[in-house]
């Protein structure tokens, strides 16, 4: 099953795609209710459908709300180019292969299919980054990825928009990412439910070719089969010691050739300038769709004053 989410007549609903249809549900039932539902279940609710609008006839949002976004990186291609605009030398750091590492994103700057994206305050170097995201449907704790595959709901394309320069900046104190990730996080076109991607599952991969494009321009392409750890072995250590809980997401990480500052990596910045307004960002992920935004100008940032120094501190050199 396909799952999106539409507006109709200025209401959010929840619809099934069915081919080249938006199968709109009755009010009451909710995404959520469809990805923790069991199959029968499920097509019971989507069986009540309300309204039928063709493809591209209502506006599509993010395919969910999330209750929170885990994003993690786990394409060595992306982290070998991305090392490499410090040290065109440097490698993969060792600490990189000893378990998969996340950070947790904003669920506030939810972004849908065809929305505009403001270039962000005080950013010169935007990018885009082309992920997979898993959509979580039970909730558990502590799981084994034997055990985390039957939490996954769904997947659908994730772009981790980045503000290069105000993300690298950030990254020099040691505390990760924040204005550099904080304003847009992507989602869409829909949720695709795991059983209508199994033809395209290699062992406990996904074997979904993915491109990206800036006005129609090929930049990248990768499978998501090069991930180095499964969505399942993704899920479980996000349960260590917590919960994952319905309506929660995990992202893959960049895919290889996936954005800008790998490949700017990789060969410099020739030919490649950062997104700026007006660009057209297009991610494709076979057996889910195409997501695709428009970069539009942003505002500049609110001044604000250096720190106030504590008293009697002698200014640092």
């Amino acid at each position: 099953m396909r799952v999106a989410r539409v507006v109709l007549d200025g209401i959010p609903r929840t619809a099934e795609v069915a081919g080249d249809a938006l199968r709109v549900l009755v009010e009451a039932v909710s995404v959520l209710d469809l990805l923790e539902a069991e199959a029968k279940e499920r097509e019971r609710l989507a069986a009540q459908v309300e309204a039928e609008h063709p493809i591209g006839s209502l506006p599509l949002l993010a395919p969910i709300v999330p209750t929170t976004i885990r994003d993690f990186s786990v394409f060595e291609q992306h982290i070998e180019g991305v090392v490499r605009n410090a040290d065109p030398a440097a490698r993969v750091p060792a600490l990189w292969y000893e378990s998969p590492f996340c950070y947790f994103s904003n669920p506030h700057a939810l972004t849908g299919p065809g929305e505009d994206i403001p270039v962000p305050p005080g950013c010169a170097d935007l990018d885009f980054e082309l992920e997979v995201a898993a959509i979580i449907g039970r909730e558990g704790r502590d799981l084994t990825p034997a055990q985390a595959g039957a939490y996954i709901a769904g997947y659908t394309i994730y772009n981790d928009w980045s503000a290069r320069d105000l993300q690298i900046s950030e990254m020099r104190l040691g505390l990760g990412f924040c204005k550099g990730k904080d304003f847009a996080n992507t989602l869409g076109p829909w949720i695709v439910t795991p059983d209508e991607l199994d033809p395209l599952r290699r062992g406990d991969r996904l074997d979904l070719s993915m491109r990206a494009r800036r006005n129609g321009e090929l930049i990248g392409s990768d499978t998501l089969a090069n991930m180095a750890w499964s969505f399942e072995e993704l899920v479980a250590y996000a349960s260590r010691g917590t919960w994952v809980r319905p309506g929660d997401v995990l992202g893959s990480g960049t895919c290889g050739g996936g954005c800008l500052l790998e490949l700017w990596g990789r060969r410099g910045r020739d030919g490649l300038p950062p997104l700026g307004d007006g660009d057209v960002v297009s991610l494709e992920v076979e057996g889910i769709g195409t997501l695709e935004n428009r970069v539009v100008a942003g505002r500049d940032p609110v001044p604000l004053p250096p720190a106030r120094r504590r008293r009697g501190a002698e200014p640092r050199p």
